[in-house]
């Protein structure tokens, strides 16, 4: 997902929008409304000639999108892409002043919902925002006087090229605040013809767009080489396991993105004998796991690629046949990518593995992802500081943890210090100890990430002080600005928030020790808060853990 452009190969986005005018093919299934490629061309049209006017003089031209995957919202990256602003990709899971500060940083002086997302709205302060919403009368009357509206052909004034800002996706890292990262124009129609290339990818296809478009997975990777391609997309508002496969049948669907978790689920769903009567030919995504991915190809016939590309662009590992089970892949073409200890700046030594696969030497050979080498990444919104920290030495810093076998394979091992990545959300965790500073019992918070059996990170907390369950749980029900990712799953308390020689949090034993710890830790078994609570972790809850760790082979995970 980190391709790179170059001059003899510079496109825009809105290009390949232009292309498909005329093509009177199906290209976008949605429920039960099927649009041509003309008319997704021409519906963009519309929204790009709506926007400009709509814009302020002066105003940065930028639109949040806050909606589900509906077709609205690749008609309005369309238009963006046409009238040549950006997309603010606008998170549903998001709450209160943390929604309203995703809007106001990206200036977005339009914002595209619909009825369902209205609550999310009440009460915010969004000054010199324009609501638009889309499933209304409304709507439909302001977009009327559009509709023979036609994209513009070929280079002009004040026409997008390829360094057009085109869309600005929030991505969090060890600042707190979710940063907005750039993509331009000519990265994304780069990004996704590198992956029509890859996949032979034909206009003929349908690309099964389940996971939520405000990702940059579903953008970049599913949408993107669709464009490119002309092939069509299937949506679906948002993703159901249950759904997948008769979605997938219906729509006649050749390729899709996932996540680990979301692969999971769709394995949970229950056995049919006819499961590999599909068309797919292949899914791409990351953090499946060797096990699911293996499961999966049994099960439906279908082979899952695992790919990692930073949502910046600015490093990307290529999956080739042979990779190793469990690797990711080797470092793509044009990246000197290297494992580097953030201590001491120096290469990580090789892993070494035991005769049952499992990693000896994570505590030297797990480091943090640099690519030492020249890469796409564009920057963030506003944020000079971020910069600066992913771009240091000359280098660009990941803030992934990997490790590397002797043989240059990567192998994903999690996110550094202040980084969680639950259900597929990447998550800050000095944004969730700023909300359970709130607590009443708590002297001290530090919120951490421990490794999920399956994928990614769980939410934990270490709280210094007194603590209630059923106080703590109603307290997490009341707070406003709590993510649906954000609860912590475990909670350990202490007397004492352990500290650094020099009195900072000592989170790295806090992470190290995990639910593995002297003292108590309270525990949500299943659920989101209000499910059944929390309840003592007992040894027991401990041995089965670390049995599904042990089964996933990620139980090595638990001692870096």
């Amino acid at each position: 997902m980190g391709a790179r452009s170059t001059a003899a190969d510079r496109r825009t986005v809105a290009e390949l929008v232009q292309e498909r005018w005329g093509d009177h093919r199906p290209g976008l299934w949605f429920e039960e409304r099927t649009l041509t490629h003309h008319e997704v061309a021409a519906g963009a049209a519309a929204r790009a000639a709506l926007l400009t006017d709509l814009l302020p003089s002066r105003a940065h031209p930028h639109v949040g999108v806050l909606l589900d995957n509906t077709p609205e919202f690749p008609l309005w990256l369309g238009a963006a892409a046409l009238a040549d602003a950006a997309v603010a990709g606008i998170n549903p899971t998001r709450r209160g002043p943390e929604l309203a500060r995703d809007i106001l940083h990206t200036e977005c002086r339009v914002l595209v919902t619909e009825r369902t997302h209205l609550p999310l709205l009440d009460g915010l302060e969004l000054p010199g925002v324009r609501v638009l919403v889309t499933d209304t009368q409304a709507y439909e009357d302001l977009l009327a006087p559009y509709a023979d509206a036609r994209p513009e052909p070929g280079p002009g004034p004040g026409r997008a090229t390829p360094r057009s800002r085109f869309l600005l996706y929030f991505t969090s890292g060890s600042t707190g605040a979710p940063k907005a990262a750039i993509c331009s124009q000519g990265r994304l129609a780069a990004a996704g013809r590198s992956l029509v290339g890859h996949f032979g990818v034909r206009a003929d296809d349908v690309h099964y767009i389940c996971m939520p478009m405000f990702h940059g997975n579903a953008v970049i990777a599913d949408w993107a080489p669709a464009l490119a391609a002309g092939a069509g997309v299937a949506l679906r508002r948002r993703f159901s396991a249950s759904g997948f496969l008769p979605d997938v049948r219906a729509f006649g669907a050749t390729y899709f993105t996932y996540v680990g978790r979301a692969v999971q689920y769709i394995l949970q769903t229950p056995p049919r004998a006819d499961d590999r009567d599909n068309p797919l030919r292949t899914g791409f995504g990351t953090e499946a796991g060797a096990v699911d991915a293996a499961a999966f190809e049994e099960r439906f016939g279908v082979r899952l690629v695992e790919g990692y590309g930073s949502s910046e662009g600015g490093a990307a590992i290529k999956w080739s046949p042979g990779t190793p089970k469990g690797a990711t892949g080797r470092a793509a073409p044009g990246d000197d990518l290297a494992v580097i200890d953030p201590e001491t700046g120096a290469e990580c030594p090789a892993a070494l593995f035991g005769p049952d696969g499992l990693l000896l030497n994570g505590h030297e050979a797990i480091g943090e992802l640099v690519n030492r080498g020249p890469n796409p990444f564009e920057g963030y919104w506003r944020n000079p500081a971020a910069d600066a920290a992913r771009g240091r030495g000359g280098w660009y810093w990941t803030g992934d943890l990997f490790y590397r076998d002797a043989d240059g394979y990567l192998y994903f091992a999690g996110r550094t210090d202040d980084r969680l990545r639950v259900d597929s959300e990447n998550l800050a965790a000095a944004v969730i100890e700023n909300i359970l500073a709130r607590y009443e019992g708590a002297d001290a918070v530090a919120v951490y990430a421990v490794p999920d059996p399956v994928a990614g990170d769980q939410v934990m907390a270490a709280v210094a002080g007194t603590f209630d369950p059923l106080a703590f749980e109603a307290f997490l029900r009341a707070q406003p600005d709590l993510g649906t990712k954000m609860a912590p799953r475990f909670v350990r308390v202490l007397d004492r928030m352990p500290v650094t020689a020099t009195n900072k949090i000592h989170r790295a034993g806090l992470r190290r020790e995990g639910f593995r710890c002297a003292d108590p830790v309270w525990w949500r078994p299943t659920g989101e808060p209000g499910s059944g609570g929390y309840r003592l972790l007992s040894g027991a809850d401990v041995e089965a853990l670390v049995a599904r760790y042990r089964a996933r082979g990620r139980e090595e995970l638990l001692l870096r």
